[in-house]
């Protein structure tokens, strides 16, 4: 299944939204560098072994629909984390008030992006076994930026 649809302006957009169908954004750009976190704090909010995030450019996300759902729970000094208020669909995480990382797991089919690395792995659920070889960091890595 083919995510990004070619727009009138010639621009490839990706969307997603969140799991009862309130919150929908879409991304005008190439999603960037893909990282899998298995910090407690990804763990609880996704009720899983780990979340994988990828980088937007800034400008290149927006609410389609439903952003008056969308919650925001400050989960670190730095840390502002976006879900749906209806369902609780962890969507992404915010910057200067943009989504500028979103929750792979949200995106309508194939992203296009695939993850490059195990992030903050010295707190990883302690039941969970890494099976890949991407890149493993006990913390966020220096080199990864944003989109």
């Amino acid at each position: 299944m083919l995510v990004a649809v070619l727009l009138e302006e010639n621009i490839m957009s990706i969307t997603g939204g969140c799991l009862c169908g309130a919150v929908r954004y879409e991304i005008t750009e190439p999603l960037g560098q893909v990282g899998s976190c298995h910090c407690s704090m990804c763990r609880k909010a996704h009720g899983a072994a780990y979340a994988t995030f990828a980088g937007i450019k800034p400008g290149a996300a927006r609410w389609t629909s439903g952003a008056d759902a969308v919650g925001v729970y400050h989960s670190s000094e730095q840390g502002r984390r976006c879900f749906c208020k209806h369902c609780g669909s962890p969507l992404g995480a915010l910057e200067d008030g943009e989504l500028r990382w979103v929750a792979l797991g949200t995106v309508d089919g194939d992203p296009g992006v695939r993850p490059g690395a195990h992030i903050f792995v010295a707190s990883k659920a302690p039941w969970h076994e890494i099976t890949d070889d991407l890149p493993r960091f006990d913390e966020y890595p220096p080199s990864m930026s944003n989109a």
